[in-house]
């Protein structure tokens, strides 16, 4: 076999290095430069989220800032945008990914955080981070499978910059696409990427998050106790996840039901908002429920946490997002999770902050679909002094959260507890497709009898 001839042999020894060599390089560079622009997102919401504490006012200024995202979005020709969905079907090859999506996503994520807008950071910088990745596919010459790897590479790029934990966000990455299958081929570029990424972002001192657990249990013969309240925790932390991402796809869909117009929703949607928050402002004498939350995740793990967090935080997230604001709906579902558990747990006589680790990691792997990246993320915020219980959580809320999730766009390849696969029927609105034939099949066959 001649050298030309082994370069084009995928099971060849040299073909494997070539492409080790290849993707290794390609990593390094996307993961420096999505590194450098994350941090500028990074540093330019902080400043968003100290000029909306300074200047409250700014909220009362929300309806006309969902009006300028609807403007810039059409303005860009990206008025049907599909969000991290799109970033998604780009991680399957399933479509291409345009590089307008990044500058278009960082602005309209940053005003709807500077103007009080509830949403996270971390679904924007997969978009962020895939978009930006996207144009090297032509210069590459990549096929689909290929730019398949690409996107994914992009999407933990851009989680690891933002949120520092580059061995979670590259498991994620793969893992998101598609539940149930593993591209194992793209775990190297993503880690490299991902690590890329967070030590450039580390430069540009945006550091890792993490959060101090405090009281851990012990796990040794005398902790039958704490897995029974871990066991409840999980349980809840499914039944949180399923109405969270509920109330995601309903609040969107009755918005556009009966706003069908694009600037007719962000106006409304912005206008109750402000007016929510004001009242709850009233209320609490608080605006924690605006923006993304991250002081109040914190004080969730310090065992403070009020009991109406989690509801109200989900409401007014459902309310922004579903209206047409821009950014993540990873940061809220996390403190979503700190808050319910830092205050479930105290019920179930935890201690609150080893709660609220045991709830953000549940509602993030159920709203998510992937239990293997929340226990490396887990791993990474918390420590690995609990992982016995952490992983528990994690796979109760995976297992019984159903195939909801917060990305219409994932697919599923088996069933979470049948001993079967979906193979091509695998989102989750054509397995409820799928349910409803074989029950009615099932009842006509009844009939029949």
């Amino acid at each position: 076999m001649n050298f030309k001839s082994k370069l084009a042999d995928e099971n060849s020894l040299l073909f494997q290095y070539v492409f080790f060599i290849k993707w290794l390089i390609i990593a390094i560079i996307s993961g420096i430069v999505i590194g450098i622009c994350g941090s500028g997102f990074h540093i330019l919401l902080d400043l968003a989220a100290e000029k909306r504490a300074e200047y409250p006012f700014l909220l009362f200024l929300l309806p006309i800032g969902g009006l300028i995202i609807v403007w810039l979005y059409q303005m860009a020709g990206m008025s049907d945008d599909k969000g991290t969905n799109g970033i998604i079907r780009g991680a399957r090859g399933e479509e291409t990914v345009s590089v307008k999506k990044a500058p278009l996503i960082v602005v309209a994520t940053a005003l709807t955080h500077l103007l009080g807008g509830s949403a996270g950071r971390e679904g924007a910088a997969l978009q962020l981070g895939g978009s930006l990745i996207s144009p090297l596919k032509k210069p590459l010459k990549l096929n689909d499978e290929d730019y398949s790897m690409l996107i994914m590479c992009g999407m933990a790029a851009g989680f690891s910059a933002l949120f520092g934990t580059p061995v979670a966000a590259a498991v994620f990455a793969i893992e998101v696409t598609v539940v149930g299958v593993t591209k194992y081929r793209a775990i190297v570029p993503c880690i490299v990427a991902s690590l890329a990424a967070a030590m450039t972002a580390n430069g540009f001192m945006v550091h890792p998050t993490s959060f101090s657990v405090k009281d851990i249990p012990g796990f040794d013969i005398d902790s039958y106790s704490t897995m029974i309240q871990t066991t409840l925790m999980g349980i809840c932390c499914a039944v949180i996840s399923v109405f969270f991402c509920v109330a995601m796809s309903r609040v969107g869909g009755l918005y556009k039901k009966y706003f069908p117009n694009p600037y007719i929703r962000a106006l409304v949607g912005g206008i109750i908002v402000a007016a929510l928050s004001e009242l709850i402002f009233l209320l609490t004498g608080s605006f924690d429920y605006n923006g993304a939350g991250t002081d109040v995740i914190a004080n969730a793990f310090a065992g403070s946490a009020r009991p109406e967090a989690f509801i109200l935080k989900l409401i007014l997230t459902a309310l922004t997002l579903g209206a047409g604001y821009k950014g993540g709906e990873i940061v809220p579902s996390m403190f979503i999770g700190a808050t319910f558990g830092c205050f479930f747990g105290a019920l179930l006589g935890l201690p609150a902050s080893f709660g609220a680790a045991l709830g953000l990691a549940g509602v993030f792997c159920g709203v998510t679909n992937c239990p293997f990246a929340s226990m490396l993320l887990s791993i990474e915020l918390f420590g690995a002094e609990a992982l016995p219980y952490y992983a528990l959580v994690i796979g109760l809320s995976y297992m019984l959260s159903g195939y909801t999730g917060l990305y219409s766009a994932q697919k599923f390849y088996e069933s979470k507890i049948a001993n079967s696969s979906f193979r091509h029927r695998s989102t989750y609105s054509e397995i409820k497709k799928s349910i409803k034939e074989n029950a009615a099949s099932a009842a006509d066959n009844d009939n029949k009898s």
